[in-house]
């Protein structure tokens, strides 16, 4: 599915019409289309299935005798990503990833676990779908079921509008397989993110 970028410059004219501005005034003839072309990038993610993302992100190591049967979990935290919530339109922004899942066959190239991050985020989303989003790609790319997603952001439906609580944070956490069932696994992996 590709954004139909004429479709979103016809309504962005229309909703600056209805907000009682003229949309052929000097500074916003040219809004439709800047409005056009940055959704066409800060929705890439909508043009994607998760199995999609996980075929693009797909490239593991698997040579690395030395990983096999690794006990210790791979975590990359602080990935910064931003998104947009379906409810309000609204950007959600100081979002920060973190990711954990346990090697078995297979070890996933830092920069993809970055990349799978900022392209789940790049959709109409929920906090919460993110992080299952995150943790389902993760888990088959690298062809486990131990996965954890850690996120914390803020969301300008609560800061900008609304109630007007601009220091609110909003926490979810995904857990999959063991980061589920073991409790050590998961204060491990709950301790070495808040590092």
């Amino acid at each position: 599915m590709a954004i139909d970028k004429e479709a979103v410059k016809k309504h962005i004219r229309g909703i600056l019409e209805a907000l009682g501005d003229d949309p052929d005034r000097e500074g916003l003839k040219e809004t439709p289309d800047r409005v056009a072309r940055m959704y066409e990038e800060v929705f890439e993610g909508m043009n994607y299935s998760n199995d999609q993302i996980a075929e693009m992100y797909s490239k593991t190591f698997e040579d690395d005798l030395s990983v096999k049967n690794h006990k210790d979990m791979v975590v990359v935290k602080d990935i910064d990503i931003f998104s947009y919530c379906e409810h309000h339109l609204a950007l959600m922004y100081n979002m920060k990833v973190t990711v954990a899942y346990q090697p078995k066959e297979k070890i996933l190239g830092l920069s993809k676990i970055a990349r799978i991050c900022d392209m789940v985020g790049k959709r109409l989303q929920l906090q919460e779908r993110i992080g299952s989003d995150i943790a389902e790609i993760i888990s088959k790319v690298a062809g486990t079921e131990d996965v954890a997603v850690l996120i914390e952001g803020n969301h300008s439906c609560m800061s900008a509008r609304g109630i007007k609580k601009n220091q609110a944070k909003t926490i979810t956490s995904t857990l999959r397989g063991r980061f589920e069932s073991d409790p050590a696994m998961e204060n491990r992996f709950y301790m070495l993110a808040d590092r």
